[in-house]
Formats: C-alpha cells, sequence, structure tokens
C-alpha cells in the first residue's frame, strides 16, 4: 500500500473533478474510476492533467473494484446514481445507491484502506418531516420512508446507513467519515453541468420566466474539494458526519437578484418575476420538473456547519460569490462551447 496513493470514485463528476484537481495539488497519486473507457480522454481534458490512472468500475457491478482499490490508503467515494428524470420505481435508484456503496466499502476492506471519505448528501439528513425550530446538525437524519419521499433523497439516506452499518460491523479498523453537502454550486469544468448547477443555466438562458418559491443553502465544489481532502487527513474526523453548505440560506429570487446585480447584460435573461405556489401545485400533475418541487415549496432549512469549521477550520466562502463564479463560468462556456 502507498501512504500517498488514494482512489477518487466516479471521475467524470463534477465533484470528483475538483477532488482530483485538489489532490495532485497536494502531490498525491490519483487513481480514479469511471463507468466507460471511452470517457478517459473527457476525464483526463477535464482535469488537466495526464498522470491520473484510471480504472474501469461501476457501481452496478463487482468487476473492477478489488483493481480499483488496490494499493489505496484511501478511498473519496463521490460516484452515486443520479437520473436525469424521476424513476418510475423507487428502487431503480434506492438499490444501485446502496449495493454501489457497500461494493466500494467491501473492496477498500478487503485491500486494507486505511479511510473511506463518503460524499452522502443534505438529502439524508433534513426530508422526510417539518423543518425544525433550530438549525439542522450532523445528529439529524432523514426519515427514508415519510409519505412523499423523493427517490434520490431515499437513496442518499439508505446508502449512508447502510455505509455506517457495514463499518460498525467491520473488524480490522477500516475508518469512515461522511460528507452531507447541500446543493453543490461552482464554476463548471465541463460542458455537461449538475443538476444544481443547471437551476443557474436555466436563469442565465431564460427558460426560467418564473422562479418559484424554493430555498437553497449553496455549498461552492471549490469548498467541498479542500473538506474532501480535511476529512481525509484529519485524525479526529474518524466516525462522525459533516455537514458542508455555505451557512447562507438563499431562495431562488435571491439568486437571480445575485445574477442580475452581479452579471449585468450577460444576466439580461433572468427573470425575478415569483411563480406563485399555489400555479406550481396546479401544473405539477403535468410537469414532472414541478412535481418535484411541490413538497419544498417556501420551506427553509437552516444548516448548522459548526462540526467542520471547527474540526477542520472551514471557512467556505459566502454563497453570492459562489453564484457569481458559476454565472460567470456557465457564461464562458456558452460563449467558447467548452
Amino acid at each position: 500500500m502507498s501512504a500517498n496513493r488514494i482512489l477518487v470514485t466516479g471521475g467524470t463528476g463534477f465533484v470528483a473533478s475538483y477532488v482530483i484537481q485538489s489532490a495532485l495539488a497536494r502531490n498525491f497519486q490519483v487513481r480514479t474510476t469511471v463507468r466507460s473507457p471511452a470517457r478517459t480522454a473527457e476525464l483526463r481534458r477535464t482535469v488537466g492533467d495526464g498522470s491520473i490512472e484510471v480504472v474501469t468500475a461501476d457501481l452496478t457491478e463487482d468487476a473492477g473494484w478489488d483493481a480499483a482499490v488496490q494499493g489505496c490508503r484511501y478511498v473519496l467515494h463521490i460516484a452515486s446514481p443520479f437520473p436525469g428524470t424521476r424513476p418510475a420505481n423507487e428502487n431503480d435508484l434506492v438499490v444501485p445507491a446502496r449495493d454501489g456503496t457497500l461494493r466500494v466499502l467491501r473492496a477498500a476492506r478487503d485491500a486494507g484502506v486505511h479511510r473511506v471519505v463518503m460524499t452522502s448528501s443534505f438529502g439524508a439528513v433534513g426530508y422526510g418531516e417539518q423543518p425544525l425550530d433550530r438549525p439542522f446538525t450532523e445528529q439529524d437524519w432523514t426519515d427514508p420512508d415519510a409519505p412523499g419521499i423523493d427517490p434520490y433523497i431515499k437513496s442518499k439516506t439508505v446508502a449512508e446507513r447502510a455505509a455506517w452499518d457495514f463499518v460498525e460491523r467491520t473488524d480490522g479498523g477500516m475508518e469512515l467519515v461522511v460528507l452531507n453537502p447541500t446543493g453543490i454550486f461552482g464554476p463548471v469544468l465541463s460542458s455537461d453541468p449538475p443538476s444544481s448547477v443547471g437551476i443557474i443555466q436555466a436563469m442565465l438562458s431564460g427558460r426560467m420566466p418564473r422562479v418559484p418559491d424554493l430555498w437553497v443553502s449553496p455549498v461552492d465544489v471549490r469548498d467541498l474539494a479542500d473538506l474532501q481532502m480535511a476529512a481525509m487527513l484529519t485524525p479526529e474526523a474518524a466516525g462522525h458526519r459533516y455537514l458542508a453548505a455555505s451557512g447562507d440560506l438563499l431562495s431562488l429570487r435571491d439568486i437571480a437578484a445575485i445574477l442580475r446585480r452581479r452579471l449585468g447584460a450577460d444576466a439580461a435573461k433572468v427573470s425575478i418575476r415569483a411563480m406563485p405556489s399555489t400555479l406550481v401545485r396546479i401544473l405539477a400533475p403535468f410537469v414532472p420538473q414541478l412535481r418535484a418541487m411541490v413538497g419544498n415549496l417556501g420551506i427553509r432549512r437552516p444548516i448548522c456547519t459548526d462540526a467542520a469549521r471547527e474540526t477542520f477550520g472551514w471557512t467556505p466562502r459566502p454563497a453570492e460569490d459562489t453564484v457569481v463564479d458559476t454565472g460567470r463560468s456557465l457564461v464562458h462556456s456558452s460563449r467558447t462551447g467548452s
């Protein structure tokens, strides 16, 4: 085993790309996984380094994972199924998320990996019940069996619970740290941005003529990558989960207003007109994108990030700066076609 070699799962993803860059900057030997070898060239272009080792491994299959973790001291498990549309059967999402996580953990245990840092989600913390009269903390858990729970939220909750149960039953000292980020924003590195960034993309393109009453506490992907490194290397983090958010709670109208104010002519198509929640509910049965919003209309979920700040000295940048940087990168990407 090399003390300097790490595995990052899901290398072509938004978060993983930044984590790989952050690890390379710290002189780690990086191995990463892709589902298909055809994406290797794209991955190397995105992270800007040809020294990374790329292996093929899919969360839905056993093949490849033993080789992927071999010789690694740390595993940063970031890959997770994320559908473009809501699945007809929630198990089409829940089962691959849970079983894929267990595949990675079993392979890591068998290879003698020292620590796994798993990227879960705030979705495993703050859903399935009415908002609390205090900010959410790491002690809170989503109820995956709550009525109307979104399949993606359920998949993240079930997968994280399975990870903690697995490590608790495992002898041999493999450590687990879990990060629970909120909506992840930040400058895009490729032409395939994640769904969270897609909100800003829709605003800039004029495809969101009215803005629903939804609230987010963004986290910058660059800050999340730094947190990944800290969670990997800080001894006292073992056995804990950490919420990752800027701490600033913004409505989508706040985000639209920030883009209008800070990007000027580049945000000329951004609308700040409110979409009444009543209208969202009326149209939801006919529009899948609106259907997913109904349970979150008007709900604010404040988040306490004291644990990450105190354990790692983590200081995320203001949410407004993240929104602006995300918008500028999308404008640049649309102009250059990259």
